[in-house]
């Protein structure tokens, strides 16, 4: 069996993939060291289901500049709200800090995807419990930004 690797950089971030040739409608797929078994439809090349990764710890992911990028575990909120980024960017700018009150609709963090600057506005009011991100960081789609309490 032969593998392929690729190397992809999706918002500053560098991706390593390798993929197994496929056996029957299955392809073992490792992303940034990370497993995954792809399902193919009968026609190659199309994906229907992907499972769920194997539990190992992450390998580092590193940004252009060498800098490691992290993801923070949020554990679940009682009582609070959290905001999330709606799509995938990079944090440029962060107008609020703990303990500021904020309102329905309010800029609460300024997150760069495709070259454009986009606000994030937080959908109720509250109390800015914790920032969960810091300007320079990369969140995936639906990435914890700040808890609001």
């Amino acid at each position: 069996m032969s593998q392929k690797e690729y190397k992809y950089k999706i918002n500053g971030i560098n991706f390593s993939v390798v993929v197994d040739d496929p056996v029957d409608n299955t392809v073992h797929v490792e992303v940034n060291g990370v497993p995954y078994t792809v399902e193919l439809e009968k026609a190659p090349g199309v994906k229907k289901t992907v499972s769920q990764p194997v539990k190992r710890p992450p390998k580092d992911v590193r940004n252009d500049a060498g800098e490691k990028v992290v993801v923070k575990p949020v554990a679940p909120v009682a009582g609070g709200y959290v905001v999330k980024a709606p799509l995938p960017g990079t944090i440029m700018s962060l107008p609020v800090k703990v303990g500021d009150k904020v309102t329905n609709g309010q800029t609460v963090c300024v997150l760069e995807a495709m070259k454009m600057e986009n606000d994030i506005h937080t959908p109720k009011g509250g109390t800015v419990k914790e920032i969960l991100v810091n300007i320079g960081d990369a969140v995936p789609q639906d990435g914890n930004i700040m808890i609001l309490e």
